[in-house]
């Protein structure tokens, strides 16, 4: 067996032996062997055939990939002072690497020599696309700058990655830090009898009295939403909106991150010649320019902006009338938003909440994906990095393997939050007909179950909204795992355009609407009924509840992504005050000065969103309308899956997006299916 387990690419990773000291030493090695790999197939330039130096390098480079994954992927999930030590250590070297391997003048040579060849028509679609990629990044990376430029260029990369690291970690950190306990009961009410155990169980772990709160997710949500002690709904929210900020520990304060990744993009874009980082970050997506962008954002705040004033007016009134809330504050929205949903639909999330266990959400996510794509989904087992981890496996019909996922859901101090899908393996040919199966993993932070039954723990149990959650996060995971495509530079969610990226994940979502998928994948934690279709039909009623304010915040944020990196003046303004002026033209409802979103905004600070927020919006008229063609057919149409999964998840990145669905779909996409999704039509 390998001595280090980051080196060791026989299987799946081996979480149970990796340990920070083999990180340096597993880094060391494999860049080394990359280097030897970059020199050994640019010595000759009269060999520029796939095999002659594609295939060894995409070789070499897989596997420094896959080590620097784990790594990544343990940093993210199961983060530990030694372990983040040794990341950040690592972490220049990684960068270093990559940077000199886009700008290589001799392996760019030899790219655009194979392009350009006689032999290049005689390579399949999908390699052919993977050099003209190549092309394309090596520009993106500086290849073509001037030696002094490169070398500014690779300094500018290297402080980048280093500065998105700090970014996560203060945000986590700033997360971490926070607690705040309430000691007498009569302040939890209105809280839900899980949420006050979990409570009370995180400060018996800290030996206090009380309560303990947080500001991870499961925590910090339940308080805004249900809590009635309005005091309490404002701390938590002041610390949330607060984190990584000037008003909390200094050493945390993202606010001179911001500027400086800020002025790191501009001078990118400067070296490359672009005019501004958004257009940098365009070249490899669907939409062709800032404006094109912008102008959809504003078409679309134009449409949502009656149903959002009339959203606000409406909660309003209800605070008023209802609530005796004179004045409405930000740590109130939810709270009342709630109220108002359980007086307008006669029900609440939480007694919807009490239907979804854990075991059941997921045999019917699974029946799901079985029925459209004709394949079965098994547990497996390896080892993973907590026992929150599972495996699984996805087999076809006849039982061959097509790949494998590991599944954490639950939230944990060490744990970064959100959800995400992230690649483990990726699929490629790799000889003798023997194809490398693609391996994900699926990140969620949902509250665990508390307490027992008959000695039994008691199952997780999800909102709706965890739900969707989680069909979301598998729609990318499927994206990866039940691609065909051999080559690893456009196989699964590789080389797939990133604005085009979330159609399969937004795509998923829809079937959590669907009786004919919820009736069977719910069961009452205590009497094991499933969800009444009277529920189900109150639900329905309330989808899109609030739907004009909830599109108006997403396309916030993006036009706020946006204009900070295409036309944001660092001279004469700041991102916060930017931000102020989105909000002027687009918010219907305003957050308070203190208010600094910003600061945690991992997405386009430390997540790859930068001027691609908007994606979201945009790949949300694509899935709507290619979830429109199951409408048609019937929802869990195996005809339509089959289509689907041939058309688009397949294919991965092998071919442009655009042709992608309309190959689905038989015809370009359009903003219709959205609209009336969202009920925003008249």
């Amino acid at each position: 067996m390998n001595d280090n387990p980051l080196t060791d690419f026989s299987d799946l990773p081996r979480f149970a032996d990796i340990r920070p000291a083999h990180v340096a030493p597993a880094i060391d090695a494999l860049i080394g062997a990359c280097r030897a790999t970059l020199a050994q197939v640019t010595s000759d330039t009269k060999q520029i055939g796939w095999d002659e130096f594609v295939a060894p390098l995409e070789d070499a480079n897989e596997r420094l990939s896959r080590a620097w994954g784990v790594i990544g992927h343990l940093h993210a999930v199961a983060d530990a002072p030694e372990l983040r030590d040794a990341y950040n250590d690592n972490l220049p070297k990684v960068t270093e690497y990559w940077t000199d391997l886009g700008q290589h003048a001799a392996l760019f040579a030899k790219y655009k020599a194979l392009a350009a060849s006689s032999g290049f028509s005689a390579l399949s679609r999908s390699r052919r696309r993977v050099v003209e990629n190549a092309i394309r990044d090596f520009r993106l990376s500086g290849a073509d700058l001037p030696a002094e430029a490169q070398r500014r260029f690779k300094e500018n990369a290297e402080e980048q990655a280093k500065l998105a690291a700090k970014f996560s970690e203060n945000v986590l950190d700033a997360t971490k830090a926070f607690a705040h306990f309430v000691e007498e009961e009569k302040g939890l009410a209105g809280l839900p009898d899980d949420v006050r155990q979990a409570a009370r169980e995180a400060a018996q772990k800290d030996g206090r009295a009380g309560w303990k709160f947080t500001l991870h997710a499961p925590s910090y949500f339940p308080v805004l939403q249900f809590a009635d002690d309005r005091r309490l709904r404002e701390t938590m929210y002041r610390a949330h909106v607060t984190r990584a900020s000037e008003f909390g520990d200094a050493k945390l304060d993202n606010t001179p991150l911001i500027d400086r990744i800020l002025q790191l993009r501009r001078e990118e874009a400067q070296l490359l010649g672009y005019p501004d980082f958004a257009c940098v970050s365009l070249v490899p997506k669907m939409a062709e320019s800032p404006a094109e962008v912008l102008t959809f954002l504003n078409d679309l705040a134009a449409r949502a902006r009656p149903f959002g004033q009339r959203d606000v007016e409406e909660l309003n009134d209800f605070a008023r009338s209802a609530l005796g809330l004179d004045q409405l504050h930000a740590w109130d929205v939810a709270y009342v938003s709630e109220k108002l949903r359980e007086a307008r639909y006669a029900f609440s999330e939480q007694e919807v909440k009490q239907f979804f266990q854990e075991p059941k959400v997921l045999e019917g996510l699974y029946r799901v994906i079985e029925t459209l794509f004709s394949v079965k989904v098994k547990p497996d087992s390896a080892a993973v990095w907590s026992e929150d981890a599972h495996l699984y496996r996805i087999e076809t019909a006849d039982g061959r393997l097509v790949g494998r996922f590991y599944l954490d859901l639950y939230a944990r101090d060490t744990k970064r939050g959100g959800a995400w899908m992230d690649d483990a393996v990726g699929r490629r040919r790799i000889g003798g007909g023997a194809v490398q199966t693609p391996v994900a993993y699926l990140t969620c932070n949902f509250a665990r179950g508390v307490g027992q039954v008959n000695g039994v723990p008691r199952p997780a149990l999800f909102t709706h909204d965890d739900v969707i959650t989680l069909f979301h996060e598998f729609g990318h995971g499927l994206h990866h795992l039940l691609t065909r495509v051999g080559d690893l530079g456009v196989s699964g969610i590789a080389g797939v355009e990133w604005d085009a990226v979330e159609l399969p994940s937004q795509f998923m979502e829809n079937f959590c609407w669907e009786w004919d998928v919820l009736c069977g994948m719910t069961a009452h934690i205590d009497s094991g009924a499933p969800l009444p279709r009277e529920l189900f039909d109150k639900m329905r009623a309330a989808k899109n509840f609030q739907a004009g304010m909830q599109t108006l915040r997403q396309v916030e944020f993006s036009l706020f992504d946006m204009h900070l990196h295409h036309d944001f003046d660092a001279a004469a303004s700041t991102p916060q005050a930017l931000l102020e002026q989105v909000r002027d033209r687009v918010a219907v409802l305003r957050p308070p000065a203190f208010n600094r979103f910003a600061n945690n905004f991992s997405h386009i600070f430390a997540g790859g969103y930068a001027a691609g927020y908007y994606s979201y919006k945009w790949a949300e008229v694509l899935s709507a309308d290619a979830y429109a063609a199951f409408e048609e057919a019937g929802v869990l149409s195996q005809s339509a899956g089959a289509r689907f999964l041939d058309e688009v998840l397949a294919v991965g990145g092998s071919r442009p997006a655009a042709e992608s669905f309309a190959a689905f779909r038989g015809r370009a996409p359009s903003i219709d299916a959205l609209l009336r999704h969202n009920g925003m039509i008249a």
